[in-house]
């Protein structure tokens, strides 16, 4: 697979990644463990690079899946993870209750991340959501820290405004962006995207198939786990869900003209708007990953860009991305 640099950190990843998070939370039932390495594996022998997981995805058990499946590839993969929420101590099931880029948290996180993913050195360590509290001056300061440390090598931050990317840049270089981003979410064209592009910052999307919306297979409500949080969302609920899977019956449509999936369509399309795009699409399943990573191979004219926006226009998608309690972590 072709490679692509993140900006002009030096940073050279995948055209296509591999988010895991989906192999062991929010999308139901973990996923058996042989088979989740089977899938690292293979995106390994299929030339993906770049691996995105977080501690709080479990918490810390999709960290260590990604340590035990990528043993003895070290050489072979970009490993991202991300620091940034409070998740209380304890032994039972536990969600973040708030978010905390307090210096010192963010040091003992990346020693704990480390500890689970079995490295010496985080590739990229992205703050995952802005913390209010804690001046974005001092987590780039921390993450550099780290990085002079040896213990990072690239800092990421993960759903900041354009002014909060500036002030963290101008203290630690920001090497990659991660947003959602697609034909179902186009945010962060109006306001990141050229501000990330000014200062030499690479972007990364994330459900770049729009948590698995655009591939087809989201039929009605029903078809979500009753431990599914896309349940939670107001995208896949109601009236707004109905109206968005019109949109997925036109973008198959025109997938069906070019010969390819729906999904492989919508990773083109985001991989034709910019060199320095680098999606993360997440699968469980070794044919789907087969199938994204078939969309770095796929050219699009200028004809077909259009017809696609056509098909799914930013103004056509019904309800937000996230509840009221997510969207106010984003875009701060």
């Amino acid at each position: 697979m072709k490679t692509r640099k993140l900006g002009k950190s030096g940073l050279e990843v995948s055209a296509i990644g591999l988010g895991c998070m989906g192999m062991s939370w929010a999308y139901g039932p973990a996923a058996d463990e042989k088979d989740a390495v089977a899938v690292l594996h293979r995106a390994v022998e299929l030339g993906v690079t770049l691996f995105d997981t977080a501690e709080v995805y479990g918490p810390y058990v999709n960290e260590e899946l990604v340590g035990r499946g990528l043993k003895g590839l070290r050489d072979k993969a970009v490993i991202a993870t991300k620091f940034g929420f409070d998740i209380p101590p304890g032994d039972g099931p536990r969600r973040p209750v708030g978010v905390n880029s307090r210096p010192e948290h963010i040091k003992a996180v990346a020693d704990a991340s480390l500890k689970r993913l079995g490295i010496e050195t985080i590739d990229l360590f992205y703050q995952h959501r802005v913390d209010p509290n804690v001046p974005i001056e001092d987590v780039a300061g921390a993450v550099g820290d780290l990085v002079a440390a040896g213990k990072v090598r690239f800092f990421g931050l993960s759903e900041a405004g354009a002014q909060t990317i500036r002030r963290a840049h101008a203290v630690h270089p920001v090497s990659a962006l991660q947003s959602e981003y697609s034909l179902w979410e186009r945010g962060p064209e109006a306001e990141v995207l050229p501000t990330v592009r000014e200062l030499g910052i690479g972007f990364v999307p994330y459900s770049p198939l729009g948590r698995g919306f655009l591939t087809g297979a989201v039929k009605d409500a029903e078809s979500l786990g009753a431990d599914d949080f896309r349940r939670t969302l107001p995208r896949f609920q109601g009236e707004a869900l109905g109206r968005n899977l019109s949109l997925v019956e036109a973008l198959t449509g025109l997938a069906r003209q070019k010969g390819v999936t729906a999904a492989q369509l919508a990773l083109a399309w985001l991989l034709h708007q910019g060199e320095d795009i680098a999606p993360i699409p997440g699968t469980t399943k070794i044919g789907r990953l087969e199938e994204n990573a078939g969309a770095a191979a796929i050219a699009l004219s200028a004809e077909d860009l259009a017809a696609i926006g056509a098909a799914i226009p930013e103004t056509a998608v019904e309800g937000d991305r996230y509840d009221e309690r997510g969207m106010a972590m984003v875009g701060r």
